[in-house]
């Protein structure tokens, strides 16, 4: 397929679609200086940020993985995205940037940042206490030489049933996506006119492949990434550039980001 990076013609797609699905990722938070697990913002003090988004990591130090995920829920509470909500959003990101923007139309493929669940029995909660509970406050700075707080088990979040330990409702390296919830992208991605891709170079499977199966059945794809991903060549648009300069710059564009 012929790739195009025409305003014009994507603007008319655009304008006459009116199912929109957008797929984001770890470019979107980029942009909005919250780290993510790879390239320059793949560490957190001196660990590598995907050892200790693992089910080991939290067994073997639950105080560590919580201060890592204090540090990152801290640090996108504040922030917010300007996006309509006439659209429905699949994000591969955790950080709840979409809901805060007031995005009601949005499925976390990999959890979420506020939410959690419990290691004993099978709560699952929202929680958006800043900390989440006091032992973490002023913790999980992000500095080299920070020395771990070593937090007690029994000061660390708890489950409100069963007083279990609680831990993010993330999924962790290792641990397998919710098969409802690709299905559910899948079918939404393949009965729209238009499918957005932003800040994601499709290296996460199996997300990745939602956009590739889309374009496969016709749909057509718009790619707005800083690079080419690896199914760029499958899709009828790319935008390259950062997608906070890309976007707006698209007729017709500007109104869907307000």
């Amino acid at each position: 397929m012929k790739i195009s990076s025409c305003r014009a013609s994507f603007s008319k797609i655009l304008h006459e679609a009116q199912k929109v699905v957008v797929i984001t990722g770890a470019g979107v938070s980029a942009e909005s200086n919250i780290p993510t697990f790879r390239g320059a913002g793949g560490y957190w003090r001196r660990y590598e940020a995907t050892s200790l988004a693992t089910p080991g990591a939290f067994r073997s130090n639950p105080s560590l993985v919580w201060e890592f995920y204090h540090y990152r829920r801290e640090l996108s509470k504040n922030l917010s995205m300007e996006i309509r909500d006439d659209f429905f959003l699949i994000t591969t990101n955790s950080d709840g940037l979409h809901q805060r923007a007031g995005n009601k139309n949005v499925l976390e493929l990999h959890g979420a940042l506020y939410n959690v669940k419990c290691t004993v029995c099978s709560y699952k909660g929202i929680n958006n206490d800043s900390p989440i509970v006091t032992a973490l406050e002023g913790k999980g700075g992000p500095d080299a030489n920070q020395t771990p707080a070593m937090i007690p088990i029994k000061d660390l979040p708890a489950c409100p049933e069963c007083g279990g330990l609680l831990r993010p409702d993330i999924v962790w390296f290792g641990e397998n996506l919710d098969h409802g919830a690709i299905e559910k992208a899948s079918k939404k991605a393949e009965e729209a006119d238009l499918v957005i891709i932003v800040g994601t170079t499709s290296v996460v499977y199996p997300a990745a492949m939602i956009a590739p199966n889309a374009a496969n059945r016709g749909v057509p794809v718009a790619e707005f990434n800083i690079e080419h991903s690896n199914h760029t060549s499958e899709f009828q648009f790319h935008f390259q550039g950062p997608s906070g300069t890309t976007l707006p710059k698209m007729l017709g564009f500007q109104e869907l980001l307000q």
